[in-house]
């Protein structure tokens, strides 16, 4: 059966959907990670890039946002009835300091800031209406080929000029009457939204989508059956206006999320490594734009050949692998390198097994296949920050690498530095560094630094600070016993 549970009481709001008492899918808000997209903005485009026909439009937020040419409303207006579409420059539909009505689609990633978009969207229960969309379309969840045509004609007749809809999958359970009720309010709503916007005197937030909210709602509506379980009760009591589905309160003292062992999913998906249930594991490494999974048999040595063992651990490692990519939310492009597998056949397998695994997924994904070293390609939509970017920050010692120079590297660089001041007339050098740095410069019973003082004509006197990445620092020359107090005072 599955279950929802909401994590609302807390500045961080989660939530996590649960099939067979297994977590299939995580999301978290946090007040800085707060996803934008939806927001609609009065901007100003600050730059037109003709190279990339695209500009850059202040939105006022830190990062100003990217707007392509083809999602401009009046590039769509000018080549909607055109059989081919013209290639004139963003410069022929756009300027600088013009004002633009945009909404994000996209939010602000790494170095990157949010993608926008012209054609504004406000989505109803039933519809999505756009004021200068100009077409129809119909969800393809509704399979019945003549009940979308249906939807589709009705949407010509209830649409003026310049709008747009697109029905939703739950249109198909509406009344006519109903849709045309939801139609009018969404008007309204962008009506007082353009006078907001008129109302501004410089770029900013005109609408702001409460997307955590919205999330919840989207997933009651794909819970064929269940439950919802949440520590809210106002909450509960404004789901339980639109859902006929159980809506409990949890009133424990202990967390909700770790009543019900989801706490420990978030750890797992912040990991590197994910061990499967057969000894075998996964290995994640994820850059901005790339993920790359690499697949391991560990301990599992299967009970027949090794084709045997690397089939079982390939369809095992496929399945954990489309979880995870949705439990972490990895956008971009994936590669799967699952072991080698020397029969095509077994690769078909595979395949099918991740495209049904990928079929749970709600966000757009897009299976590649195979290359000819054997690496599965894939690419999912990104729509906001991964997990793994939303939780953790940059490491201040290794600056995101994962990697530091060597404490023998930095006594070697030490080394080289004291030897340009050979020939001073100090008789000593003060250097702050750290113990490993330390021991590595002086050498078994200090054989090296003395050495290298005999060398440089300088006594090197140590202040030691201990700190997680190994460094130097010259802080001094000078006479000994002087930078010798100083090291005492130091200490």
């Amino acid at each position: 059966m599955d279950k929802l549970v909401v994590n609302y009481v807390a500045r961080e709001r989660r939530f996590a959907r649960l099939k067979n008492n297994r977590v299939e899918k995580l999301f978290i808000d946090q007040p800085k990670q707060r996803s934008s997209v939806g927001n609609i903005y009065m901007g100003t485009v600050s730059k037109v890039m003709p190279g990339l026909n695209a500009a850059f439009v202040e939105i006022g937020e830190e990062e100003s946002g990217f707007l392509h040419r083809d999602k401009l409303a009046s590039y769509i207006q000018s080549n909607e009835e055109k059989l081919v579409k013209d290639k004139k420059s963003i410069s022929s539909y756009v300027h600088q300091g013009e004002k633009l009505l945009v909404q994000i689609e996209k939010d602000a990633t790494g170095t990157k800031g949010p993608r926008l978009s012209g054609l504004i969207e406000f989505s109803g229960d039933s519809l999505i209406y756009m004021p200068n969309g100009r077409y129809v379309a119909v969800s393809k969840k509704i399979e019945d080929s003549a009940a979308r045509e249906k939807w589709r004609q009705f949407g010509y007749r209830l649409k003026e000029e310049n709008e747009g809809l697109i029905f939703r999958t739950s249109s198909q359970k509406k009344q006519e009457a109903e849709l045309i009720e939801e139609l009018e309010k969404l008007r309204m709503e962008y009506r007082d939204i353009l006078r907001t916007a008129e109302a501004l005197k410089k770029p900013g937030k005109v609408f702001e989508v409460d997307s955590f909210i919205e999330e919840i709602f989207e997933e009651i509506k794909d819970l064929k059956e269940g439950e919802v379980v949440l520590d809210d009760l106002n909450l509960k009591n404004l789901l339980q206006q639109s859902s006929s589905l159980p809506i409990h309160l949890h009133t424990g003292r202990e967390n909700i999320f770790a009543a019900y062992k989801i706490e420990a999913e978030i750890d797992k998906a912040l990991k590197r490594i994910v061990w499967l249930e057969n000894g075998a594991y996964l290995i994640f490494d994820e850059a901005e734009a790339l993920t790359v999974i690499d697949v391991n048999t560990g301990k599992f040595t299967g009970k027949q050949d090794r084709s045997d063992t690397v089939l079982k651990t390939n369809e095992w490692a496929a399945e954990e692998a489309a979880r995870q990519i949705r439990l972490r939310d990895i956008g971009g492009m994936i590669l799967i390198d699952f072991i080698d597998m020397k029969e095509e056949s077994d690769r078909k397998h595979i395949l099918a097994k991740m495209e049904a695994a990928l079929k749970e997924d709600d966000r757009r994904t897009n299976l590649v296949g195979f290359t000819p070293l054997g690496i599965l390609q894939l690419t999912r939509k990104k729509t906001k920050p991964a997990i793994s970017e939303s939780l953790t920050e940059r490491c201040t010692v290794c600056e995101g690498t994962g990697r530091v120079l060597s404490s023998e590297t930095i006594a070697f660089r030490l080394e080289r530095e004291l030897w340009e001041h050979r020939g001073q007339y100090h008789e000593a050098v003060l250097v702050e560094t750290t113990p490993e740095v330390a021991v590595v410069f002086s050498g078994e019973n200090g054989i090296h630094k003395k050495r290298i003082e005999g060398s440089i004509g300088l006594k090197v006197i140590f202040s030691i600070k201990e700190t997680c990445k190994p460094f130097y620092e010259i802080r001094q020359f000078g006479n000994a016993e002087e930078l010798k107090k100083k090291q005492a005072r130091e200490k």
